[in-house]
């Protein structure tokens, strides 16, 4: 795990947009907002380099992927909210997988597949109903 996760999120000031080169997520619902400079966060092993998985696991986001990020479940399904012009395409194997997912849309990725590959403001919503805190053995942190 990165030194983030031992560290309470710094605040960061929506109503102004992210500086240059650097990469703004916010998961939603738990309203959690990380930033940082753009290729420079580390991999933590978790789905592909700098996906929205990498992302959460790095800043300690809670996002299931019971497969361990490898696209072998949809655990880790969300649905992308803003900044869809700036992540990956999806590949075979992710809309394969997105087959057998519940309640898909048209902005539905797994976490662990979806890159983001520029700077700018992103926002993904992990569905209320994809959430398995007992399996992972961590505290539900959802704002009603």
């Amino acid at each position: 795990m990165s030194d983030h996760e031992s560290s309470p999120l710094p605040e960061i000031d929506l109503s102004k947009p992210p500086a240059e080169n650097m990469v703004r997520v916010t998961f939603e619902p738990e309203n959690k907002t990380v930033e940082f400079v753009y290729d420079t966060m580390p991999y933590d092993g978790h789905g592909l380099p700098m996906s929205f998985l990498d992302v959460a696991e790095n800043y300690d986001i809670f996002l299931d992927h019971a497969c361990g990020g490898v696209c072998a479940c949809t655990t880790c399904h969300l649905w992308i909210k803003a900044g869809e012009n700036g992540i990956s395409e999806p590949e075979d194997k992710e809309l394969d997988r997105m087959e057998t997912a519940a309640d898909i849309q048209l902005n539905s990725r797994l976490g662990c597949q979806c890159v983001i590959e520029k700077p700018g403001t992103y926002v993904a919503e992990i569905p209320s109903w994809n959430k398995n805190y007992v399996q992972e053995g961590k505290p539900a942190t959802v704002k009603k």
